[in-house]
């Protein structure tokens, strides 16, 4: 049986695609010149591309209670900038009317449920975090004259999580690194320098998100298919998508171009009413009925 040596088995790496290859331990601890069987090379090498490929894939899909993890210290860096508005009836009037639009999106359940909470701050703005925790803040709410607008920020918010638009905010080198260390199959433990990284990674994955979310904002393109979203799920529960565009009229009377909140996190309104325009019929109205204009009044009177 023909044997190869450490140096040999990297080359055949190379052969297969695969030079640069972080090795296991077993196969790292070998001396230069201690030699193993072919078959037992092609077993590490069929290890490592069956793990490499294996580890891609989850880190392209996260899975809906690695998304809640990933969401829920997100959601506990936003509480540390923002504090939550005190007042029980206007946010559960939020989650009545968040969580029964997110029922009509394209994504109706996440781990743990949609999650929505009143941020107690003047900044106009709102943030989703990946698994369904949605803040708006106080200013923001003070924008919407009833429920058709408020609905609609709610909304596009649940596009974004419908559309996994947080986790796609990861830079891909921290999934790289992520990869090159827990990919390998044939590693069976993690060394304290490989835990470390893998905090690190994971520390800098979730400032990835919240820097985009509360400093720099989502691409056009992420924001376009937010609204689009929100098109779709306001029409299925019967709101006319008309209050999105009120909504972004309002807030490009109010917003101050040189502001930290929704001037800077958001594409211009302006642009964005016009390519909303485009797909909205026509004939939309965006008359509110009694039922909803008296519940909206009374839970947010006092906001």
């Amino acid at each position: 049986m023909k044997h190869l040596t450490r140096r040999d088995f990297m080359e055949y790496l190379g052969r297969m695609g695969l030079a640069g290859t972080i090795l296991p331990r077993s196969v790292a601890g070998w001396g230069l010149d201690l030699p193993i069987s072919l078959d037992e090379a092609a077993g590490y090498a069929s290890s490592i591309m069956k793990g490499g490929k294996a580890a891609m894939k989850a880190m392209e899909d996260f899975t809906p209670e690695q998304e809640y993890y990933i969401g829920r210290t997100v959601g506990a860096v936003v509480l540390s900038r923002y504090k939550p508005l005190k007042n029980e009836t206007a946010n559960h009037y939020l989650n009545l009317v968040g969580q029964t639009l997110a029922l009509a999106s394209d994504l109706p359940e996440v781990f743990n449920g949609y999650h929505l909470l009143i941020l107690d701050s003047d900044d106009i703005n709102a943030f989703a975090t990946p698994s369904g925790l949605i803040f708006v803040t106080r200013g923001m709410v003070r924008c919407c004259s009833n429920e058709g607008e408020l609905a609609a920020v709610l909304a596009h918010e649940i596009g974004h999580v419908q559309a996994k638009h947080g986790i796609q905010s990861i830079e891909k080198g921290r999934i790289t690194e992520a990869i090159a260390i827990i990919g390998i199959e044939a590693t069976k433990t993690f060394a304290d320098s490989d835990i470390a990284s893998l905090t690190e990674t994971f520390e800098g994955s979730i400032n990835d998100i919240t820097t985009t979310l509360i400093n720099n904002g989502y691409s056009r393109s992420f924001e376009d298919e937010a609204d689009q979203a929100a098109v779709t799920i306001l029409e299925r529960i019967g709101y006319s998508p008309v209050n999105l565009v009120n909504m972004l009229k309002i807030m490009y009377q109010r917003l101050d171009p040189g502001g930290m909140d929704f001037a800077r996190t958001h594409p211009s309104p302006k642009s964005r009413i016009k390519n909303l325009e485009k797909i909205i019929k026509p004939d939309a109205m965006a008359a509110e009925n009694s039922t909803r204009a008296r519940r909206f009044k009374a839970a947010l009177q006092n906001v």
